[in-house]
């Protein structure tokens, strides 16, 4: 029997009836892909990709062993049953052992198939970039990126009794604008759930009246400059925070969330204006998996914490650091609720704020961003990054972009960020330009800081 015929249900229930360990965990992801390219004004590729994921996690005597491996039929999940096992009896027991979760509310119509996508999903999309490359042409503006489309279905079954399962639709449109002379480069992009609310002329323009600004070119040293943090740019820092936003760490003093003297900083007013930062399976438009279905363990994750149910998390709330991220084990240490990652992420004030536009037009002199580019880490205490400036700096003088300015490597920390910034613009769904092949769902505000640190001149383009 091959794969084509294994349904994923089948294996989940073959995996579990074959396994000998104590207990065993099996996560099939089925995911379907369909992308767009176009370059210099032309659309230059188009595909569809289908693939599978399976892995079982065996459970022997605290220890875990983890395996994933491609299953063609029922021998070949038997050899991936067997070599998880394997691991796991070879493996020291875990510090994150925890019994099973156990079965709650249903999450997901168990006996469904995968959902999928298709070249379909662009049949709106795909002819608007077609009138976007003709009117380009003539304006002597070259129009470059793609599109892509994925839908995945998770089935997670466990010899506790959870059955789940959950279809995951991600898609971003990524647009990037040069002149005819490819002299100077701009961008934007989107995250999407369908393409259904895909503006490609939105899109086109945005960039057009970049290209336009960038007609004036002014060349600024490195320093601390008043600067319009746009959505992507916002979404990248945040990302990261959140990234690091681990409870154990914190406790054991590793991060910028802990305490000087021990302890966390919960409870700690971290933003001089009080927004909420928080994520939710069901945040409209952003809506992502409403349990856990992890292969390994981590410092903020733990395989013995599969099928937990995740709900609303505020991260901050008011200003306020509300929760770190917590497995189940570490909740019992630290006596607290567990909470995990869930895979999106809003910041917002919930007073709202000005679009970007107003934002421009109250600005005497600044800078505005497009995107941030080549994101490290350089100090885990205070969570102090460095990167670039990339496709668009552009400078505002008496309220309006009168230029395009250098590129510039910035080194500023996002939760120092949030301690002074003077404010905070309406939020709107974006896309995360250096974790955008990771991160889709986000939805974040302008923000103006009046200070941020341009370090060094970049010759970056």
């Amino acid at each position: 029997m091959t794969a084509a015929y294994l349904r994923p249900q089948e294996i989940v229930e073959r995996a579990l009836a074959i396994s000998r360990a104590d207990d065993c965990a099996v996560i099939v992801t089925d995911r379907t892909e369909a992308n767009l390219r176009w370059a210099n004004n032309s659309l230059t590729t188009n595909g569809a990709m289908r693939s599978r994921q399976v892995i079982v996690v065996s459970f022997v005597g605290g220890a875990v062993g983890s395996v994933s491996r491609h299953v063609s039929n029922v021998d070949d999940l038997a050899l991936l049953v067997s070599a998880s096992e394997l691991a796991a009896r070879g493996a020291s027991p875990a510090e994150d052992a925890m019994p099973l979760v156990e079965p709650g509310a249903p999450a997901g119509p168990w006996e469904d198939g995968p959902a999928e996508t298709s070249i379909e999903v662009f049949s709106e999309v795909a002819p608007a970039l077609g009138q976007a490359f003709g009117e380009s042409g003539g304006a002597d503006r070259l129009l470059f990126g793609f599109a892509e489309h994925t839908m995945e279905t998770t089935y997670l079954g466990t010899s506790s009794g959870l059955r789940l399962r959950y279809d995951q639709p991600a898609g971003r449109v990524e647009l990037n604008g040069k002149t005819g002379d490819r002299s100077r480069s701009v961008w934007t992009g989107v995250g999407t759930r369908d393409f259904s609310d895909v503006d490609v002329a939105a899109l086109v323009s945005e960039v057009s009246g970049k290209l336009a600004w960038g007609s004036r070119q002014v060349d600024l040293p490195p320093g601390r400059y008043e600067t319009l943090l746009p959505p992507s740019c916002v979404a990248d820092l945040m990302v990261y925070l959140y990234w690091v936003s681990e409870r154990r760490q914190a406790d054991e003093g590793r991060t910028v969330f802990s305490k000087a003297g021990g302890g966390t900083r919960i409870g700690e007013q971290l933003a001089s204006i009080p927004v909420t930062l928080r994520s939710d399976p069901n945040e409209p438009g952003l809506e992502t998996g409403p349990f856990l279905a992890v292969g390994t363990s981590g410092q903020g994750t733990s395989v013995f914490d599969n099928g937990m149910p995740l709900g609303r998390t505020d991260w901050i709330r008011d200003g306020v650091l509300q929760t770190l991220v917590t497995p189940r084990w570490w909740a019992g240490k630290s006596d607290t609720a567990p909470s995990a990652y869930v895979e999106n992420l809003v910041l917002e004030d919930p007073r709202g704020g000005r679009d970007l536009a107003d934002l421009i037009a109250a600005t005497e002199r600044g800078l505005l961003l497009t995107t941030l580019w080549y994101i490290r880490e350089v100090d885990p205490q205070n969570l102090l990054l460095t990167g670039l400036t990339r496709d668009g700096v552009f400078l505002i003088e008496n309220g309006e972009v009168t230029g395009a300015v250098n590129n510039f490597r910035f080194n500023e920390s996002p939760v120092d960020l949030l301690s002074r910034m003077t404010e905070v613009g309406s939020s709107s769904r974006t896309l995360p330009r250096e974790w955008g092949d990771y991160f889709t769902r986000a939805a974040m505000p302008t923000l103006r800081i009046p200070d941020f640190n341009m370090s060094s001149v970049s010759p970056a383009s």
